[in-house]
């Protein structure tokens, strides 16, 4: 919604564009930008920027280009720029025509830097890299002038030309802006402006043997665009005075940088060059392995966009890094799941439970109740036959104190079905494990409704033998098992060895045989089930569990709010 005069700021970046525009700053403009570099996939923390981008961007009638820095093509490729589009319109934004390349200004950008040379403020440098590195000092000593720093514009421009066309190896020579090697700021201190790589771009080809650094070609790719408010993370307050440099000493159009605090969540690790590691060193599948914090393994996860936005509005927009739970990011994906996903009923560790006094050959369509939050998704029949399974969990031989579920000579209800009291058990006659109950049924008691007002505590789900289907789920966890896993140099220590549980064998209800990949239900009593979107096909179902049913949040939340 376009926000008015009467709508109050809701953030301190909103109140800077409110400031500028009544000041008339950027002829009443608001125009931002969402800039990935294209060497990986999107994570939750770009969820966090794209929706403060394409967000402050729609309150005030303005527009927002999605643009690659695609400045390093040693990393990039085409499908991590396919799969950014792809995440930023299912994440729910749209960039119309406004897409845009930072390789499609190549040749502007060489001629910003060839200004720059002619104008005395940028300079061919042939140091290499470690020796840059020594010269450039540290926090508490002053750099030092580079012995190539004087030579004359003609050699630099001659020299710069001669790096374009090819002449000298990779890594000989590159050109530095000339600003100040005592500055306080280090990324003052005579910054590289182009390298030597020879390099394929995914877009430009071989076209190109010098390529520009990310801080020079971000400032002015905003302002060719005519960007009003650059919005980046904390990240890059230090290089703001750098990117202001280069706008002010090219005379060209000024948009404001202004930062936010990047998101940082507990378990979890918000680095696409950490995140990168993991894929390509084997610890995981893949970008959109369901354990990771992209946006394609959430989804595959079984994330819905709704829950991912309004995580990101809930922890708002702040000016200092902290961390959030991420209990907080499980809570918000159950509130929208939760009025949402139909009820079904699948057995992960199936138990086989026959009812003796239930005719052979019967079955029975009961109905169940698909939500019971929204009454309009209706009822389905759910079949029941004399052979069912129940959890292995549901039934101790020697149960114990408050274990209100299914034991020999106990009697529990059948959701949606009968009251049934276990009779008989049957063992392995070498392990002594139960691999058999024998129950008998109450059949005045259909629907879970007991007859005689008797009352039962215990209420499992269950599935008939005969009908069900055979499916395989997968049990993630968090992906680490320390809070801060960057607590230590090598984050992957503390990678989670249980953070995948594969079941096979497990049986559901027959009326997910109609279930498509990506379509989200609710396991009762297990938590929140999505159909696989890879591994799953027809006859073979696979089911991710997006999240379970604990929330330690909405605890948390209701303590808050009772004090």
């Amino acid at each position: 919604m376009t926000r008015t005069d009467a709508t109050p700021a809701t953030d301190f970046i909103r109140a800077i564009i409110e400031e500028d525009l009544k000041a008339g700053k950027y002829g009443g403009r608001v125009h931002t930008r969402f800039p990935p570099e294209p060497n990986g996939y999107l994570h939750i923390g770009h969820a966090k920027a794209i929706c403060i981008d394409f967000g402050t961007a729609a309150d005030y009638g303005g527009l927002c280009n999605l643009r690659f820095d695609d400045t390093d093509p040693s990393k990039e490729d085409v499908s991590f720029a396919e799969a950014i589009k792809k995440d930023v319109r299912w994440l729910g934004f749209e960039w119309e025509d406004r897409l845009f390349y930072a390789s499609d200004y190549f040749e502007q950008l060489y001629q910003y830097a060839v200004q720059l040379i002619r104008d005395g403020k940028a300079y061919v440098c042939d140091l290499n890299a470690d020796e840059i590195r020594e010269h450039r000092g540290t926090l508490t000593k002053p750099g030092q002038n580079s012995p190539y720093r004087t030579r004359s514009v003609e050699e630099n421009l001659d020299l710069f030309e001669r790096m374009r066309a090819g002449e000298f190896p990779d890594g000989s020579r590159t050109l530095r802006a000339k600003i100040d090697m005592a500055s306080g700021n280090l990324n003052m201190r005579d910054p590289v402006i182009y390298r030597i790589l020879r390099a394929t771009h995914y877009r430009t080809g071989n076209k190109w043997c010098i390529y520009p650094m990310y801080d020079f070609t971000h400032c002015l790719s905003d302002s060719i665009e005519g960007i009003t408010h650059s919005l980046c993370d904390l990240d890059f307050e230090d290089h703001r005075p750098l990117y202001d440099w280069f706008l002010d000493a090219l005379k060209v159009h000024h948009p404001q940088q202004i930062e936010f605090a990047r998101l940082n969540i507990s378990y979890t690790v918000l680095s696409k060059r950490k995140l990168r590691e993991l894929v390509e060193q084997g610890y995981v599948t893949g970008w959109d392995d369901p354990r990771m914090p992209t946006l394609s393994g959430l989804r595959r996860r079984g994330y819905t966009p709704k829950a991912i936005r309004d995580f990101c509005e809930r922890i708002g927009v702040a000016k200092r890094d902290s961390t959030v739970d991420i209990a907080l990011l499980e809570h918000t994906l159950r509130e929208d799941l939760n009025p949402k996903a139909q009820r079904v009923m699948a057995v992960l560790r199936p138990l086989r439970v026959v009812i003796d006094n239930y005719p052979e050959g019967q079955v029975e369509e009961l109905e169940a109740v698909n939500n019971p939050e929204d009454s309009s998704m209706g009822t389905r029949q759910v079949p029941f036959s004399r052979v069912l399974y129940i959890e292995r969990d549901d039934f101790r031989d020697y149960p114990p104190k408050k274990f209100f579920r299914l034991a020999p000579g106990r009697e529990v209800r059948l959701k949606h079905a009968y009251f049934i009291k276990c009779e008989r058990v049957v063992k392995d006659e070498q392990t002594g494990e139960v691999i058999e109950l024998h129950c008998t049924y109450d059949p005045a008691s259909r629907g879970g409704v007991s007859p005689d007002g008797r009352k039962v505590r215990g209420t499992l789900h269950w599935v008939s033998a005969a009908h069900s289907l055979e499916a395989e789920v997968r049990l993630y966890d968090h992906l680490f098992t320390r809070e801060n896993p960057l607590e230590d140099e090598d984050f992957k220590v503390h990678l989670n060895p249980n953070s995948l549980e594969t079941l096979r064998g497990c049986r559901v209800e027959p009326s997910l045989a109609a279930a498509t990949p990506g379509s989200r239900y609710q396991f009762l009593r297990h938590g929140y089930f999505c159909v696989d979107s890879v591994d799953s096909s027809a006859g073979v179902l696979v089911f991710n569990r997006t999240v379970s049913l604990r929330d330690s949040w909405a605890k948390i939340e209701k303590a808050q709010r009772s004090g």
